[in-house]
């Protein structure tokens, strides 16, 4: 009888041990540990909703609370996660610009009061804040292209000007800058300790925004760096497509995209009504109210938690705003339905893609150059780069969101390479149209470099009936 009481209980006691291991990998409390030829699919993370974080439904507060980007959220990253014996040969970043200043003002209403002057004990800060401030005050032997030579190296307005890169704005990149540096620099040793300028590729378009976002998470990844190293690139072009702009079709595609935007717009009788409502607290003719985007204003006012502007005839207030906001939601969901702007997408989006597959090949047959790529761009560079990877669940880019590309070597096979791709933190590698199928026949928790060649060189063409960009660019379809 004893010997059979104590069985049970050493039963019990190993049914328990079990249910708490299990309970802790599925909460990540654990690590979960890696199998030799790939990692467990649960520490894959997700792009999809997840039911424990996400509401029911679509929430116009909770969407605008994630494009705000608030530095005092926590996140995990995922960034750099490969089987021991892969090394990381490259990784190439596409960021947009952190927290701004609105770029429109809705009339007749006060202007949202934003300092945006650095100050160090101010929320939001970041340990290294006061260290970038100085950095950039004492920078010497600059050497910047173009117009960005005459651009300020950081905000410094005490009431912000239009576009203008905040405090917050900066204390997103040094985040990110700080993040990045732990996992490529600190663990994987992506840069050696005497590198060069010919290490970085560093491209910004000639906004103070995002030259301003740039040097932060340059900062946090490379601490006090040497003025004398650091190149900038300037990019004319939101869309990054460098000597490749010329491209009539794509511009089609996005007059026929806008044209989607506008019958949706001029259906939603709720949207008609509040853009009324507000036009009449303002002053001014609906039609003028509407082209003034009081959504850019009205978001500065959220995520800074400003109230909404009033006037003598009333306030515009928060029912308003998530009216606005809803239709925007409504809009991208039909955006991806529709397919007009992914066919945009794909004709924008090329010749940054292709300059990273070209960056890649050449890190894969052995140079060492170029080896670390920060692209500091905007909304409208990243959205349309995401929809032609095929990401469809990602969401519209926040402020300060980052798409990170990484090249990975196989220690068993050198000669074989393979890309992670990462969004905001997330691992959306097997979410690109290119690589869905790839890990239902592969161990690998990876993409074959050669997949995403493929579809930049060739495949992403096939959607628009074409096999190369300048075929796709001048065949007429409409």
């Amino acid at each position: 009888m004893l010997f059979r009481n104590r069985f049970l209980l050493l039963l019990v006691l190993a049914a328990l041990l079990a249910f708490l291991s299990i309970s802790l990998q599925f909460f990540h409390l654990t690590p979960v540990t890696p199998v030799k030829n790939g990692m467990n699919g649960k520490n894959r993370k997700r792009i999809m909703p997840d039911p424990l974080t996400e509401p029911p439904v679509i929430d116009p507060i909770h969407e605008a609370r994630i494009y705000c980007n608030i530095p005092s959220i926590t996140e995990r990253s995922a960034e750099g996660h490969a089987p021991y014996y892969f090394k990381l040969v490259s990784v190439h970043v596409l960021i947009r610009h952190g927290d701004r200043y609105p770029l429109y003002a809705i009339p007749k209403t006060k202007r949202p009061e934003i300092d945006c002057t650095l100050v160090a004990n101010r929320k939001p800060n970041h340990p290294k804040l006061e260290a970038f401030i100085n950095h950039m005050s004492k920078a010497s032997e600059v050497f910047m292209e173009g117009t960005l030579s005459t651009l300020p190296l950081y905000p410094s307005h005490s009431l912000c000007e239009m576009g203008e890169l905040t405090q917050t704005g900066v204390v997103q990149h040094l985040k990110n800058g700080q993040l990045l540096r732990d996992i490529y620099l600190k663990k994987h040793k992506l840069l050696p300790k005497d590198w060069t300028t010919k290490h970085l590729y560093l491209e910004t378009t000639g906004k103070s925004r995002t030259l301003q976002s740039g040097l932060a998470l340059l900062y946090s990844l490379l601490p006090d760096f040497d003025w004398k190293k650091i190149n900038f690139r300037h990019q004319w072009s939101t869309i990054f497509c460098s000597g490749s702009c010329d491209c009539p079709m794509r511009n089609q595609y996005l007059e026929k995209e806008q044209r989607r935007q506008y019958l949706l717009r001029v259906k939603n009788n709720q949207l008609e009504n509040t853009y009324v409502e507000m036009a009449k607290i303002v002053g001014i003719p609906t039609r003028q109210l509407r082209a003034a985007n009081p959504i850019d204003s009205m978001l500065c006012h959220f995520c800074h938690n400003v109230s909404f502007p009033c006037t003598k005839n009333g306030c515009i207030d928060i029912e308003h705003f998530k009216v606005i906001k809803t239709h925007q939601i409504e809009d991208e969901k039909e955006r991806r339905e529709r397919k007009l702007y992914f066919k945009y997408a794909l004709l924008a989006s090329h010749p940054v893609l292709n300059q990273t597959v070209n960056r890649m090949l050449r890190i894969a047959e052995g140079r060492k150059e170029e080896i670390f790529v920060l692209y500091s761009a905007h909304d409208v560079t990243l959205s349309p780069v995401l929809s032609a990877l095929g990401i469809t669940e990602a969401r519209f880019p926040r402020f300060a969101a980052r798409l990170v590309f990484e090249l990975w070597q196989d220690g068993e096979k050198p000669a074989d390479h393979f890309i992670r791709i990462l969004y905001n933190g997330v691992d959306v590698t097997f979410h690109t149209s290119f690589c869905q199928e790839h890990h239902k026949h592969s161990s690998k928790p990876m993409c074959p470099l050669e997949d995403f060649v493929h579809f930049v060189k060739r495949d992403m063409f096939s959607v628009l009936n074409s096999t190369s960009y300048y075929d796709a660019c001048h065949r007429k379809t409409f």
